[in-house]
């Protein structure tokens, strides 16, 4: 599974503006199967739950709170390109009247 950073790597979506390939890019997670869906909601959970063990110790240690908008901020580097890995297989393939 080759990892896509932004929607504009992706062969299928290449050429295309954003606002159609952020359409295309839903439409093929519609199409996600159920173990793809879980390991996506699996992933989400262990980032996002660290983050609120964090913010609970902020109580203690305010610098919990700086790890904890740390970790969030770095949400989307983790999460995004397993998402955009896992929908490019049902995207179509470019055609060639584009070319």
């Amino acid at each position: 599974m080759r990892l896509y950073f932004t929607t504009r790597n992706i062969p299928a979506l290449s050429g295309l503006p954003l606002e159609e390939r952020v359409h295309r890019l839903e439409k093929a997670a519609r199409k996600l199967t159920i173990p793809e869906k879980t390991l996506l909601n699996v992933l989400k959970l262990l980032i996002i739950v660290p983050v609120f063990a964090l913010i609970l110790r902020t109580a203690e240690n305010w610098h919990s709170l700086l790890w904890a908008a740390l970790v969030f901020l770095l949400y989307p580097l983790a999460v995004k390109p397993i998402q955009y890995s896992l929908c490019a297989k049902y995207l179509p393939e470019p055609s060639k009247e584009r070319e």
